[in-house]
């Protein structure tokens, strides 16, 4: 435990400026939108007519005179882009930055173990990326019954639930590249976040495509799939699992040999 609570100490100020901004982004999102109600129901037909642009983000798919369907759109890419920088960039630094920062010698003199290292320094991942998705649920929840709108609880949840699953893949994925990394972890944690999200825009315009939509966790999390089937893609959902966890056991197999004083 006492690796987890360093973890969360060193990364609090991240978590907090990450969870406000995309959490105030998301209020002020749908605080705009009883104000844009009434202007929205026709730019549904326009968007509809302008091909590659509007397929690529599902917008040909969405009623944006709808809460779930602005929300999907606006929200989405919020939630989407700023969570998956998040915890790309949490994950991919946490196993690496113990050579960069020159701590891992410290670290090794104390009466742990790698594995046990490596853990907990997992678990300190997974409770900074549930933290803030709870906040960032109930700011937007907050808003929704502010502005007086209903809400529409299950595409809620499940695009929610895919966003925080897309987050966690992510962060498995960049938490076993981090055992391979010594220096300079950042750039590799946006590339990895932005690489796939744009793989998803590549899905919804081309169709010989269609195969990257099992490489990207973009493709279980589109807001027009999740409001048009009413429920995530469960194959998708799986892959995303598997990756994750492949890229966790790189990361025990990697640190537990590697050598920490050259």
């Amino acid at each position: 435990m006492t690796i987890i609570k360093h973890e969360l100490r060193q990364g609090k100020t991240s978590l907090l400026i990450w969870t406000a901004s995309i959490g105030f982004l998301l209020s002020v999102c749908v605080f705009l939108f009883p104000e844009m109600k009434g202007e929205m129901e026709g730019v549904s037909e326009v968007f509809a007519s302008m091909g590659s642009f509007t397929a690529a983000f599902g917008m040909d798919r969405l009623n944006f005179g709808t809460l779930i369907g602005y929300y999907a759109i606006e929200c989405g890419n919020v939630l989407g882009l700023g969570g998956a920088f998040f915890a790309s960039l949490c994950a991919v630094s946490m196993l690496s930055k113990e050579e960069k920062e020159k701590t891992a010698e410290f670290l090794f003199t104390h009466p742990v173990n790698r594995t046990r290292i490596i853990t907990e320094k997992w678990i300190a991942i997974l409770v900074q990326i549930t933290v803030m998705n709870f906040i960032i649920y109930i700011l937007s929840v907050s808003s929704m019954v502010i502005v007086g709108e209903e809400i529409p609880w299950k595409e809620m949840n499940l695009m929610h639930l895919a966003y925080y699953i897309l987050q966690v893949e992510l962060a498995g994925i960049c938490f076993g590249i981090s055992a391979f990394v010594r220096k300079g972890s950042v750039g590799i944690g946006l590339g990895i976040a932005i690489i796939m999200y744009f793989l998803n825009l590549i899905v919804n315009i081309a169709e010989v495509a269609q195969f990257l939509k099992y490489i990207t966790p973009f493709g279980y999390c589109d807001g027009a799939d999740i409001v048009t089937n009413g429920k995530l893609d469960g194959q998708l959902l799986f892959i995303g699992i598997i990756l994750c966890v492949m890229g966790i056991v790189v990361a025990y197999l990697k640190y537990n040999r590697k050598d920490m004083y050259c």
